[in-house]
């Protein structure tokens, strides 16, 4: 989170602590249920949210993540994440295109934020835009080579750009 309007407090940080840590144990049931021991004026927290979009996006439901993400975004418009997490969903519903078009507009909001360009190059690599693909998978490297590197290796999003350049720009390992 770049920033955060209200801190949670006891009990409340300790249960978004407890589903962080179901989340990275892989039990995306109890994380949900360790969410919804939080008060209920403390679940819009961006914090909250956030944990609860990767809740759902474990158990695929994109179009309720659509919904947290924006009511991530509603609550925190400063967030990165509600903007990258939208677009996300949005793609795996299978609307690209309109991922592509709500990424776009707060590309140069987050300057240092390598997922945003790293998004838009994989949607138009799935779009067809291999050329603005590349553009896009540049300005990620230019920000965050390593993280962009790790990412790109095996995403499949990413196929039509490297299929169109017979390989890909380095090799593992490097």
């Amino acid at each position: 989170m770049e920033k955060r309007s209200i801190k949670l407090e006891h009990p409340d940080d300790l249960h978004l602590e407890a589903a962080q840590g179901w989340l990275e144990l892989g039990d995306h049931l109890e994380a949900n249920e360790e969410l919804e021991r939080i008060s209920p004026d403390m679940r819009v927290h961006p914090d909250v949210l956030n944990v609860r979009w990767h809740i759902y996006s474990k158990a695929q439901k994109w179009d309720t993540c659509v919904d947290i993400a924006s009511a991530l975004i509603d609550f925190a418009p400063e967030c990165s994440l509600g903007w990258i997490h939208r677009s996300f969903s949005l793609h795996n519903l299978k609307r690209t295109q309109e991922a592509f078009d709500r990424l776009l507009p707060v590309a140069n909001e987050f300057p240092r934020v390598w997922n945003i360009p790293y998004n838009l190059a994989c949607y138009c690599a799935q779009l067809g835009r291999l050329d603005e693909a590349q553009d896009w998978f540049k300005k990620a490297m230019a920000i965050d080579e390593q993280s962009v590197k790790e990412s790109a290796l095996d995403d499949p999003d990413l196929k039509p750009l490297w299929d169109s350049m017979s390989g890909i720009l380095w090799k593992r390992g490097e």
